[in-house]
């Protein structure tokens, strides 16, 4: 199976990949993602891997695998002079007691009575009946037990990833929000590697929360009025063993040319990026100011307003030099997700984007004239906005994106943004009844 894979994919059933009369794909597993599944102990002992897709009979890899897209880009990382990418995305999620759905569904074709939903989680404000400690909106970040009412739930997690995944955890901690937003940070690795680990995360947080009777989501803003949950995305680019970001004798940041250069790119092509790191309608409920997401396309060397960052913790230490870009969110595929930000970067190495001069100011509170004068340009504010941008700036993801899997991908998201325009929201009513 290693060898030949595993001939029991039909891409007809998965969207975006196969037509009906050409179907037939083989699976082929990845060794070293070998991973044993702890929650299901009735049927035996039961391991994962991680599987590339091959087009069946030709064994040739698929390029609509994303998979394959982070392989490809690392392909064209080493082409271009870089040996190593080292990638650490920061997984925020919720962990929900349960959500009420409630479309009342009306029996007439596709039509719906009504719409809406209710979030229960003990440690929200809104919360009735047990008396218990709350956590008020945007107070939630590094509350401690008994605030903090899932800190075994994620240790739990973090077990289970380091026992059964062989994957190395930095930290866990409640994020700001409150209904326990949490925050669980993996070790940083290799591009293709990490990604493959933000899936195991993804998995166990699931797997975990709803062992326990709740619901582990990954939905970036489901709750009005506090924060959302994003995937700070770290990275740094290696040529023969060295930091290519770094340099000790620059007095802003320590970062080189090469680093401002790639933090060019990520910058020219942020509109168009912000189709793939904020992949769902519910991202734009994020990119909104006021809940530390960032709106404006700016770098800095430690501010949060910005889009970009240069965490600055540490002072003469090579290997610790990344850049921090803050706009993804946790719905974004991480394969596609880590392998554009680095196209966007090694364009602009090419390039060599200047990025403006960095902003040391919150630029929340900047006037728009002052913001015209900075440069600074402003994200999408909606999906359908950013795949516009998508399709007038492509041509810097041709390493690694063929242009059949982008058409397709801006053609199953156009259908996303259309089925919400389509169907009216509950707002709607609250704002619109009485008109």
């Amino acid at each position: 199976m290693f060898r030949s894979g595993v001939p029991k994919l039909d891409g007809s059933s998965v969207r975006g990949f196969r037509e009906i009369f050409d179907s037939d794909m083989v699976l082929v597993p990845d060794p070293r993602t070998l991973a044993t599944i702890p929650w299901n102990p009735e049927s035996g002992r039961t391991v994962r891997f991680i599987c590339d897709v091959r087009i069946g009979g030709t064994q040739d890899p698929y390029d609509h695998d994303p998979r394959w897209v982070a392989r490809r880009t690392e392909q064209v990382l080493a082409e271009a002079g870089y040996d190593h990418s080292y990638w650490g995305p920061e997984v925020e999620f919720w962990v929900f007691d349960s959500v009420q759905m409630i479309p009342s569904y009306a029996g007439v074709r596709d039509a719906w009575a009504g719409a809406g939903y209710l979030i229960n989680q003990s440690e929200a404000p809104w919360q009735t009946g047990e008396v218990r400690p709350t956590v008020r909106f945007k107070e939630g970040y590094h509350r401690t037990p008994p605030v903090d009412s899932l800190v075994g739930l994620r240790a739990e997690m973090c077990g289970v990833l380091e026992d059964d995944f062989r994957v190395v955890i930095d930290a866990h901690h409640h994020e700001v929000a409150t209904a326990s937003q949490s925050e669980i940070n993996i070790h940083y690795d290799d591009l293709v590697p990490t990604a493959d680990h933000i899936q195991d995360l993804r998995y166990v947080i699931k797997n975990v929360a709803h062992r326990h009777g709740k619901l582990g989501c990954l939905m970036p803003k489901p709750i009005y009025g506090d924060n959302a949950i994003g995937m700070h995305t770290n990275q740094s680019i290696w040529s023969k063993g060295a930091n290519a970001f770094y340099d000790a004798n620059d007095a802003y940041a320590e970062v080189s040319q090469t680093c401002r250069y790639y933090v060019g790119g990520l910058m020219e092509h942020s509109r168009a990026l912000c189709a793939i790191t904020n992949p769902i309608t519910n991202s734009y409920r994020r990119l909104v100011p006021g809940y530390e997401a960032p709106v404006f396309i700016a770098w800095s060397r430690a501010n949060r307003s910005a889009s970009i960052r240069i965490p600055f913790y540490h002072r003469k230490r090579p290997e610790a030099k990344r850049v921090e870009y803050r706009t993804p969110d946790s719905a974004a595929n991480i394969y596609l997700t880590e392998a554009a930000l680095a196209l966007a970067g090694l364009d602009g190495v090419r390039r060599k984007i200047e990025p403006p001069p960095p902003v040391d100011e919150n630029i929340y509170k900047l006037t728009p004239g002052k913001r015209r004068e900075l440069r600074i340009r402003e994200l999408p504010g909606s999906l359908g906005e950013a795949l516009d941008c998508l399709e007038s700036d492509r041509e810097f993801l041709k390493p690694a994106f063929s242009s059949t899997l982008l058409d397709t991908y801006i053609e199953l998201k156009r259908e996303e943004q259309l089925e919400l325009n389509l169907r009216p929201h509950p707002y709607e009513f609250y704002r619109y009844l009485d008109v």
